[in-house]
């Protein structure tokens, strides 16, 4: 072979590279001494991988859409196994090397960036978190009343030493066993480790040793946070005996707010939609349909009463789709404002972790305790001592943006336009905005090339045929389907994404938040490229005909349906500004009060 790759230009003619490459191989390398000072240049690697011809390329040009001519096909057939092939190396060898799955992409979404707005947490002193005030209720003679309690109200129960955590947990404990058949929302039940967390709440709590608001409050996480020896399987067949040795970030910062792990709940298998390898979760308002996800669990179990609240994830709609569906309250935070170490990563520049719970101010107190830095997230930012929220704040005057037509047409309904007068009722002030018709869709591409990125490994080994759901629009073909993306491509969806941000900073320098039908196509996939945080709320009441699925329609498998129609909740979506988490849920406990149906339950739970 020639001694450089600046040598071996000499023999890339379209005529003789086959002959050249031989006879280098056999006679060594040839005498000549290169022109000093003479550069590298591309296309002379050494040649690696399969042949490809010209008619490899014809074929190609169908899955990205790009015309060659044969002239063309001919000369990129050439040299690609020298110039292109050598990217894939890296995967497949001669000189493959290993990226642990800790390790995060070297670009970062950065949703503060210069240009797009100012992070207001380390510019300006938080004016502190003042939660609502003592209610001085009794606790109710019935464990089911107790178990529907919100965190607000559990919490001073347990400080007030009128209900102990032991209590409380038992309570969780026995119902998660006894609904569980019905819902098949919890992956690992932590008895014996609830148990004891429990009970050294109360021994810490009798001792004057209140550690704050969670402090003895039941709670379950998604099955993709690590618990140290106790399993995390991601709800996918080929992780269900994966046992952790270290807790996840979140998990060690709810376990010091004395916060009490009474389960693991299910997520659709490698965070999608509701199917896992357990079974399917149900909606507890309509067992005929799944829960939706791919935060199933946490959404079940929150909505019929199983644990006091839990910790979601989000990536396109994780979060805010089973709250919707099961009639909770999902916290969706700011990008970077949970750390994620210790969580599956699918997407590193969209994956995010937020409270699910049973009212807007529960969500407030659960952020408060896991917010903040972490050196093993890269992408975390670091957090005030305490949130700016004020759970008695006034929110007249704020500016709610609103997109007419979005009103008008489906998925919103008449809940979503009665919330808009309840805007205007409480003295916030709606006004229109627009954004442009855009392909948002494409965006996209980045989360299948991040996703199909962090499990490729289990993509080439073919354990992911291990998953249950092996539909078209399931992981494994995406995962499949994505190997054949465009690196152009990604590189202008990427720039499209600054694009896409800065236009969302233009509609926010008008309003202070959105409202926004939850389940609007465009706004999930806007606000989770952009980072922006995302509130949704139980808001009334629909009647549906037919059971709902996050999955695609298919003939052979009709949804059930249903005549009278059935009664299930329906919420809105609050979109707030950067960072601004606390303002988001002031407006969001406004409007709660004034819908006045947080508190009703699911029928048979």
């Amino acid at each position: 072979m020639p001694g450089t790759r600046r040598e071996f230009i000499t023999y890339s003619s379209l005529g003789m590279l086959s002959a050249a490459l031989e006879a280098a191989t056999a006679q060594g390398p040839p005498a000549q001494q290169p022109t000093p000072g003479a550069p590298p240049a591309f296309g002379t690697a050494a040649a690696v991988g399969p042949e490809v011809s010209a008619a490899t390329f014809a074929a190609a040009e169908k899955l990205v859409q790009v015309e060659m001519t044969p002239a063309d096909r001919e000369q990129a057939a050439v040299n690609w196994r020298m110039q292109m092939a050598p990217n894939y190396e890296l995967r497949v060898g001669p000189r493959k090397v290993a990226l642990e799955e800790t390790l995060a992409p070297a670009t970062l979404w950065n949703p503060a960036q210069v240009g797009i707005v100012a992070l207001k947490r380390e510019k300006e002193k938080a004016p502190g978190f003042i939660r609502s005030a003592a209610t001085h209720t009794s606790v109710p003679s019935s464990d089911d009343a107790i178990a529907y309690a919100t965190v607000t109200q559990l919490s001073r129960w347990i400080e007030s030493k009128a209900l102990t955590s032991e209590r409380l947990t038992q309570i969780y404990l026995d119902r998660l066993e006894l609904f569980d058949p019905k819902l098949h929302c919890v992956i690992t039940l932590t008895r014996d480790h609830a148990l004891s967390q429990a009970r050294q709440a109360d021994t810490e709590i009798a001792a004057g040793h209140y550690r704050g608001p969670l402090h003895g409050i039941p709670w379950g996480a998604k099955d993709l946070l690590d618990t140290a020896n106790i399993p995390t399987t991601y709800g996918a067949e080929p992780y269900r005996n994966r046992v952790p040795k270290a807790n996840s970030t979140v998990v060690a910062r709810l376990n010091a707010a004395g916060a009490v792990l009474v389960a693991k709940l299910s997520l659709g298998a490698l965070a999608l939609n509701d199917i896992w390898f357990g079974g399917q979760t149900m909606n507890p308002w309509l067992l005929e349909e799944g829960s939706s996800g791919s935060s199933a669990g946490p959404g079940a179990a929150t909505a019929a009463g199983l644990v006091g609240f839990a910790i979601g994830s989000e990536t396109e709609g994780s979060i805010v789709s089973p709250s919707m569906r099961c009639g909770i309250t999902g916290l969706r935070p700011t990008y970077g404002v949970v750390p994620r170490t210790g969580a599956m990563t699918l997407c590193w520049s969209l994956d995010k972790l937020g409270p699910m719970t049973r009212s807007v101010e529960d969500a407030m107190l659960v952020l408060d305790a896991i917010d903040g830095q972490d050196p093993g997230d890269l992408a975390s930012v670091p957090g005030p001592a305490n949130l700016p929220f004020h759970a008695g704040a006034d929110v007249a005057g704020l500016r709610v943006g609103y997109f007419p037509a979005w009103m008008k047409e489906a998925p919103a309904t008449d809940v979503d336009r009665a919330a808009l007068e309840t805007v205007k009722k409480l003295g916030m002030t709606p006004v229109e905005v627009s954004i442009p018709d855009w392909p948002y869709d494409s965006l996209n591409l980045i989360l299948f090339s991040e996703a199909a990125a962090a499990f490729q490994e289990l993509t080439l080994s073919h354990k992911v045929d291990q998953l249950k759901s092996q539909v078209p629009d399931a992981w494994p073909n995406v995962f499949r389907q994505a190997r054949f993306l465009s690196a152009v491509d990604f590189v202008q969806a990427d720039r499209f994404r600054r694009k896409v941000a800065q236009e969302m900073a233009r509609v926010f320098s008008q309003v202070d938040l959105l409202l926004v039908p939850a389940l609007r196509d465009e706004t999930l996939t806007i606000t989770n490229f952009t980072g922006h945080p995302s509130l949704t709320l139980r808001a009334g009441f629909v009647e549906v005909s037919e059971a709902r699925s996050d999955w695609a329609p298919d003939p052979k498998h009709p949804l059930p349906k249903f005549s009278p129609p059935r009664r299930v909740p329906h919420g809105v979506t609050l979109i707030g500004q950067l960072f601004e988490e606390g303002a988001l849920c002031q407006a969001g406990m406004a409007l709660e009060a004034a819908f006045g149906v947080a508190g009703e339950r699911p029928p048979g739970f």
